[in-house]
């Protein structure tokens, strides 16, 4: 991957009397991948919009073509306020023939699923006449530079229509759904994003602000990206899907630049690519709020915004996807469903709270009246789970979320070195479940987690199940013909699960004096790297503070005994782990580790009141690492210290409390 340098100006002079020019960014781009790279990133833009804008939670394709547009017409209509006319658009989908004489989008049209070729290409009709006639130089600003193209060649575009979808906010009336069309041109690369509005009679029209572009140019050897915008002063920021002017130029900017020189592909699918995306931000809301109170009386001690909002994420999920199931099935009961795994059991309380029916497993493996088993992070049931749906009966389904990795007897061993060990996992599991006869499907939850791809079984596509070889490392007779092969005994002798206690290797139950002999030597190699700096002291005299060099993991593993490796290596994450658990002394980021600067550490803004950190009840609890080791002692006076300077300052810990008063 390659990261982008660049630079955003402020806003430049107008390049014409209607249009501006926010900012622009030059490039790097040593991989050679732009221009293609500048069409990756605006994808991202049109089809996931929320990973640049928060407050959105995602967008809608409704409908795509092409069209093509005299460049000679156009000037010739800025000249002579003609209208430019169009020549043969050809906006349709595969197989579909061209829309003639069709009507404009109507009030239905908007409606998700219900767009066709034929209404955008109506659409693009009615507004390029339109602006021809009566505003030709928002014509000519989509048109954009003719980047050597012959002055009367027609000029192809593509055309998108799609739908933004706001982040559904309780504290604020909920923003309305806003649907854009979204103009490309390859030759010139530009691309135009025109807000629309409906009229009285239900017609999709072009507002006549909010008009914004962006561009790639290149010039002299450079390639550069900008932001413009069409009237600058009727432009309206709601805050959400239209944010400021500077919002464009410092922050979208900014990511289009990195995107479009990353050379990475992503190996999964977009985030909720088989539901509808503002069906699901709108439920969820729902839910999110009912279930809110969890969050106050959350008994474990694990984070609960996290834990209790993935599992509304999921459960949202879950809701939409079996309500489609049941439209496509033309049923009304609700689906029957098994957890199987269960973690915390807020899963099946919230399925089971919205009027979605549950079983309680018994000693059984097999649930024949089932119609849905869910592994949500299921650990070594997850490769099973195919397996006990397939021969619980014909129309029993599945849906996993795979988190910790193993196959049908242990740890998942990895086979192939060219993908994540989560991709491969994955397609371990897809290739279990078309080994049992099902036709898989695959999507990215939004949930706060980095393993949140799922699958599921979308039903049978034939009249029976078929099952093809089995899957590397599936014990053999499980994926029999039909699926639901009688079980007798034990599927796999042998097999033995976890034990229900694991030991915990996260190197906080090594000795405390090895700790503290790491600890000092790392921070000796650092020191050495002299790198003085001068603040003023607690009795207001200058002080010199030296805050170190900075070294890679690697590095330091070099200086370190071949026996403390050895033994760092024994706990998960090793030397990395060991100082990340020691955050009062080192900083680790990006693979090079530093020693933590405290008074920027204070600096810093303070974290979200979400957060569950205790400030003050752990303020003081600790001798300062730096009063007691530094040579130049802590860069903070006592007072701002949150570590105590001395026996005299400590003070006694909650935990060590609670511990006291305990009979």
């Amino acid at each position: 991957m390659t990261s982008a340098r660049c630079r955003v100006t402020s806003l430049r002079r107008a390049v014409r009397g209607d249009m501006a020019e926010l900012g622009r960014v030059r490039l790097a781009d040593p991989d050679a991948l732009l221009p293609t790279g500048f069409w990756a990133a605006v994808a991202v833009w049109l089809e996931r919009p929320q990973v640049a804008n928060k407050r959105l939670c995602g967008a809608r394709t409704e409908a795509h073509g092409s069209a093509s547009l005299p460049r000679a017409q156009i000037e010739k209509g800025l000249r002579r306020g003609q209208e430019p006319g169009l020549e043969g658009h050809d906006v349709r989908e595969p197989g579909q023939a061209s829309p003639e004489g069709k009507p404009g989008l109507g009030p239905r049209a908007g409606r998700e699923g219900n767009v066709s070729a034929a209404d955008l290409g109506s659409l693009w009709d009615r507004v390029s006449q339109s602006l021809a006639h009566d505003n030709p130089e928002m014509l000519a600003f989509i048109s954009g530079p003719a980047m050597g193209s012959q002055p009367e060649a027609p000029q192809k575009l593509d055309l998108v229509l799609r739908t933004v979808i706001p982040k559904a906010n309780p504290r604020c009336p909920l923003t309305e759904p806003k649907k854009e069309l979204v103009v490309q041109d390859v030759t010139s690369g530009t691309v135009t994003f025109l807000p629309l509005e409906e009229d009285d009679e239900g017609n999709l029209d072009v507002k006549m602000s909010n008009v914004y572009q962006l561009r790639l140019h290149h010039s002299e050897g450079e390639w550069f990206i900008s932001v413009l915008i069409f009237c600058p002063e009727r432009w309206h920021s709601d805050g959400v899907v239209y944010p400021k002017p500077a919002w464009l130029r410092e922050e979208l900017l900014s990511k289009l630049a990195r995107w479009a020189v990353e050379n990475r592909k992503s190996e999964f699918k977009s985030t909720l690519s088989l539901v509808s995306v503002l069906r699901y931000s709108r439920l969820y809301q729902e839910l999110k709020e009912k279930y809110r109170d969890m969050v106050k009386v959350w008994p474990e001690v694990t984070d609960p915004d996290k834990f209790v909002y993935e599992d509304v994420a999921i459960a949202t999920y879950l809701l939409i996807l079996w309500e489609d199931e049941r439209a496509e099935r033309g049923v009304t009961t609700k689906q029957s469903f098994v957890d199987l795994g269960c973690g915390n059991g807020l899963l099946v309380h919230i399925l089971s709270s919205e009027g979605e029916g549950s079983i309680i497993p018994s000693d059984k493996t097999l649930f024949p009246g089932v119609d849905w088993l869910i592994g949500n992070h299921s650990d070594e049931l997850t490769p099973w789970i195919p397996v006990i749906a397939a021969r619980s009966s014909y129309t029993c389904r599945f849906f996993v979320l795979p988190c910790c990795f193993f196959d049908f007897a242990g740890r998942y061993h990895r086979r192939q070195s060219r993908k994540t060990q989560y991709r491969e996992y994955l397609d371990f599991v897809l290739e279990v479940g078309l080994s049992c006869g099902f036709h898989m499907q695959e999507d990215c939850l939004r949930i706060p987690s980095t393993k949140r791809a799922a699958a599921h079984d979308a039903g049978p596509q034939d009249s029976h199940r078929t099952s093809d070889a089995g899957a590397e490392g599936m014990p053999d007779g499980l994926a029999a013909e039909g699926g639901v092969t009688p079980a007798t005994g034990l599927w796999m002798p042998g097999f033995c699960p976890r034990e229900k206690t694991e030991r915990v290797r996260n190197c906080a139950a090594l000795p405390r004096d090895f700790i503290d002999q790491v600890v000092l030597q790392v921070a000796n190699l650092l020191l050495d790297g002299k790198n003085l700096t001068t603040g003023s002291s607690e009795d207001g005299s200058l002080k010199t503070w030296n805050e170190g060099g900075s070294l890679s993991l690697a590095q330091v593993a070099a200086e370190l005994s071949p026996e403390t490796l050895q033994r760092l290596k024994r706990e998960c994450g090793g030397l990395q782990t060991l100082l990340r658990n020691n955050h009062q002394v080192f900083e680790v980021l990006n693979g090079q580790v530093h020693i933590r600067d405290w008074r920027r550490e204070l600096q810093r803004e303070k974290p979200p009141e979400t957060k569950r950190s205790l400030p003050a009840e752990v303020f003081k609890t600790r001798i300062c690492w730096f009063f007691t080791h530094h040579p130049d002692g802590c860069v903070l006076p006592a007072a701002r210290c949150p570590f105590a300077h001395g026996p005299e300052e400590l003070r006694l810990s909650q935990t060590s409390k609670k511990q006291k008063q305990a009979p």
